[in-house]
């Protein structure tokens, strides 16, 4: 693959801008994050409805009270993954988070029926694929985060445990892909999947690598466990690639090149945070079985 000097800067511009928002969200408090991932929650969702209704063109179907009924679900699932660290009011938003999902999908075959008298058992599935795709994944990104909060004298705070997890996860994908592009870009010859022709195995070995030295050293320069780092860099730049590819993957069956149009050079929700919905799951598997 060739490197284009003017595809390069598109993609590190508008890359400048989602880095900062990106960041805002992640760094400034438990609640940005949860905002932040709360707007990443629903876009992915309009896109995957999207991408699967060109798939199977009975999805376009469903009704109002199941498109949108299935992403306050999703999300309400995230709000379980809050493990009552997240108050209004005295409120905790995890009390609820477990039981609308349920009672939603307990309820969908009723909410089909009575919108199109008949059942759909397709479009049910293909929505219970996305709660597991787009809002568990993203559920376990919040159970990351509040991994590190604990309660003391009544008050929640964070500690920079809070913070780490995700971070290391978010910038070990961002590592990989951005030195995936230049390592392919400059040295790749050899492909590496026919669902994504333009990735070659020399980008992808060189992304992971590189992604496991950076995030491992800069752990070690901030003094945190490196090796801990390294290999959560290490199962992100794998799982990653592997979610990378299940999207591209949806896009090729569905016909299209981007999964929207979020940000020129990069695509879609979908298109930005693929690699991460993969990841996130594995890591949080490796930080419960092994992380704490």
């Amino acid at each position: 693959m060739a490197f284009n000097l003017a595809t390069f800067k598109t993609r590190s511009i508008t890359a400048l801008v989602f880095v900062a928002v990106m960041l805002t969200g992640l760094l400034w408090n438990h609640w940005s994050f949860f905002i932040l991932f709360s707007i990443i929650h629903f876009g992915c969702w309009i896109e995957f409805q999207k991408l699967v209704a060109r798939i199977d063109p009975g999805y376009a179907i469903i009704s109002p009270g199941h498109k949108y009924g299935v992403m306050v679900a999703g999300w309400s699932l995230m709000w379980y993954f809050t493990n009552g660290a997240f108050e209004i009011l005295g409120f905790r938003l995890n009390t609820v988070g477990w039981w609308w999902p349920l009672v939603f999908i307990a309820l969908l075959p009723l909410i089909d029926w009575l919108f199109t008298k008949k059942g759909q058992p397709k479009n049910i599935a293909h929505s219970i694929f996305g709660l597991i795709y787009i809002s568990l994944c993203w559920g376990l990104m919040m159970d990351l985060r509040c991994v590190g909060m604990i309660k003391k004298g009544g008050d929640t705070y964070s500690d920079f445990f809070a913070f780490a997890l995700p971070c290391i996860l978010i910038f070990s994908i961002w590592i990989n892909d951005t030195m995936a592009y230049i390592v392919g870009s400059l040295i790749g010859k050899t492909p590496f999947s026919k669902i994504s022709p333009k990735k070659t195995w020399e980008g992808t070995v060189g992304g992971a690598i590189l992604a496991v030295l950076v995030v491992g050293l800069v752990a070690r320069s901030l003094d945190m466990d490196y090796m801990q780092a390294s290999i959560i860099a290490l199962i992100a730049s794998v799982a990653g690639t592997a979610g990378d590819l299940f999207e591209s993957k949806l896009k090729r069956l569905a016909g299209v090149k981007d999964s929207g149009n979020l940000m020129p050079g990069h695509g879609g929700f979908l298109d930005r945070f693929d690699s991460l919905l993969i990841a996130t799951p594995f890591v949080w598997l490796y930080v419960i079985l092994f992380g704490q």
